[in-house]
């Protein structure tokens, strides 16, 4: 496994809040993200502030979770930006606050020039898959999202 850069770690903090991946969002999830293979893992201990039922973590905290890892593969298995143009989340087993660290793992299995799909998975500390999304993003040139978005390219996420 090697560990992904936060290229937006230099940006201003006021203006760099995501809710997914910024360490300056207060409220927010503050995932890391590795690259493993084919695909991008994240690990991430659920807080009880993100509960639905007791001891239950949010659907729509797992659909973040699910989102937000599938971003990060757009941006160092795409090589690019994109927007989430459609997600099918599945929930198939409670996933439980208080049972440890979470496993977050996302993989690619399309692109053509505009579109990716991509597989994510919520997987907790048993090793049970407790929620699966296929989601499709809308992607932008290269070319584009390094003029719009200052996208640095895949060589800047790695060392």
């Amino acid at each position: 496994m090697r560990k992904i850069k936060n290229i937006h770690l230099n940006d201003d903090p006021e203006i760099y809040q995501c809710f997914g991946c910024s360490p300056y969002n207060e409220f927010g999830l503050h995932l890391e993200f590795w690259e493993d293979g084919d695909e991008v893992v994240s690990f991430w201990n659920p807080r009880p502030i993100l509960q639905s039922y007791p001891k239950v973590l949010h659907g729509g905290i797992q659909s973040t979770l699910l989102d937000e890892i599938a971003g990060w593969v757009v941006y160092v298995k795409c090589g690019t930006v994109g927007v989430t143009a459609e997600m099918k989340v599945r929930f198939k087993k409670p996933l439980m606050i208080d049972q440890g660290e979470i496993t977050i793992r996302a993989k690619l299995l399309e692109q053509n020039k505009r579109m990716a799909t991509i597989q994510s998975r919520l997987i907790n500390s048993l090793g049970v898959v407790c929620a699966e999304a296929e989601l499709r993003f809308f992607l932008l040139s290269e070319t584009e999202a390094r003029e719009k978005y200052h996208y640095p390219g895949v060589e800047a996420f790695f060392e």
